[in-house]
């Protein structure tokens, strides 16, 4: 590989050690294996375009245009999607996320945290009904998105934590396999065997995997195997497994000292497997900022039974209804609380105008003027309540929100403010022309006031 640039062999050779370790350290900040390609990415790029201040996009997928600038990463809190999806070999098309964790790290107090996403949370997807949480990347895929899949996925995160994602990285498992393989490999501590009989065999057949308590070196394979399977036990189990495999993937790269000489074979390992819309500039950023992060200053959450509800949808699906009181204060703990808003840094007057949805307000209790009360009440807030009436019935035990045209921001503030389910959140297209919400008022809400 020749080298560029005045310096001195030496010092050449030195730059070139600090800047691949700083790039490594983005491995844990940016989620673990996933941002391995950055690395590999990156020095391709630097090489072809020998500027290394350069924001580069790797595989970027720029989506909608943001409401605001990104953070500053050297000087306010950054969140990142991780995405693991369950594409195979070559398969081509749309697929759903296998895994996501939100990855969070905050320079004013040297921290980070991760917190893991059921897939099978019930949640609103913007521009369509509700759904499972992992079919957000399958259909901004499949429906020509604006930026794809990660665009929504990261959207239908952000609505539903309430928190802000700057960025996102995917990997499917291919790529998995590849940049564990590359560093050598990983240490685990399994705390409890794992013996799975229907573990995806790569053929859409079965296989038994068996991986044995105690501390195992696991090359890529195996880590795969580790952090997907299922049965034996819980998908929260699965979660944990997941983010130990993140923290054992970054005590392996802050002690690894790659040779020069293992690049141009690095180039060419992970191909298209992983895509990111982190720059260059950003993952230097991160790389600085994750020096200064000790082990213990990690956190880690995982959505889990306690903060979900199991439940049959009418369509004999089986998923968790969230609890989102529980979770907004996991979320606070971890993020330093949500955003006033499900849209990054806007406050709920911003929102409300920035969408400009029509509500109509109606009664579905025995309480009289309640729809009328709360009308006034919602105007004051900014809402734009064009009508108030009776609902159809009066014995609604619990509110409901309609949303008719995909003005997700205000549904979410509506549902926040009136304590409204995920299951008593509906997406339907054929409501009035006039109308882009309806919120009916249940007994839950009369009795509260």
């Amino acid at each position: 590989m020749t080298r560029r640039g005045p310096k001195s062999s030496r010092s050449g050779k030195s730059d070139w050690k600090l800047t691949l370790l700083s790039v490594f350290l983005v491995i844990f900040v940016a989620g673990g294996f996933f941002a391995a390609y950055l690395f590999y990415s990156t020095i391709r790029d630097v090489v072809a375009h020998a500027q290394l201040g350069m924001p580069v996009i790797s595989g970027s997928d720029s989506g909608e245009t943001n409401l605001q600038a990104p953070p500053d990463i050297a000087q306010e809190r950054v969140n990142i999607l991780l995405l693991g999806t369950d594409q195979r070999g070559n398969e081509e098309g749309p697929s759903r996320t296998d895994t996501m964790i939100v990855v969070t790290v905050d320079p004013q107090t040297n921290t980070a945290g991760m917190l893991s996403i059921p897939r099978d949370l019930w949640v609103s997807i913007p521009g369509h009904s509700e759904g499972r949480i992992n079919t957000a990347h399958f259909f901004g895929e499949a429906n020509d998105y604006p930026g794809g899949g990660p665009a929504l996925a990261k959207k239908t995160v952000q609505y539903a934590l309430g928190i802000p994602i700057h960025y996102y990285v995917r990997v499917n498992f291919e790529g998995f396999e590849k940049l564990i393989d590359a560093i050598g490999g990983i240490t685990i501590n399994v705390e409890q065997a794992i013996h799975d009989e229907r573990y995806p065999d790569g053929g859409y057949g079965y296989m038994t995997i068996d991986i044995p308590a105690g501390e195992q070196l696991m090359d890529g394979k195996t880590a795969l195997q580790y952090a997907r399977a299922r049965h034996g036990g819980t998908d929260f189990q699965r979660a944990r497994r997941q983010q130990q495999v993140l923290k054992a993937i970054r005590d392996k790269v802050l002690r690894l000292d790659i040779p020069l000489t293992k690049i141009p074979e690095m180039l060419k390992l992970v191909g298209n497997s992983v895509r990111t819309d982190l720059s260059l500039s950003d993952m230097y950023a991160l790389a600085k900022v994750g020096r200064e992060i000790d082990g213990e200053n990690i956190r880690s959450a995982v959505i889990d039974e306690t903060l979900t509800t199991p439940q049959t949808t009418p369509d004999g699906a089986q998923v968790l209804i969230p609890d989102r009181t529980l979770i907004r204060e996991v979320v606070k703990d971890l993020f330093g609380g949500p955003a006033p808003t499900s849209v990054a840094n806007l406050t709920d007057t911003q929102v409300i105008a920035q969408e400009g949805a029509k509500i109509e307000l109606q009664n579905g209790t025995l309480t009289p003027g309640l729809a009328q009360q709360t009308a006034e009440e919602l105007k004051g807030l900014g809402y734009d309540v064009v009508s108030f009436s009776n609902a159809d019935r009066f014995d609604y035990a619990t509110s409901v929100i309609i949303d008719y045209s995909g003005k997700t921001a205000t549904v979410s503030l509506l549902a926040q403010r009136f304590n409204i389910e995920a299951e008593n959140i509906r997406r339907q297209s054929d409501g009035p022309s006039d109308v882009d919400v309806r919120l009916i008022l249940g007994q839950d809400y009369a009795t509260a006031q």
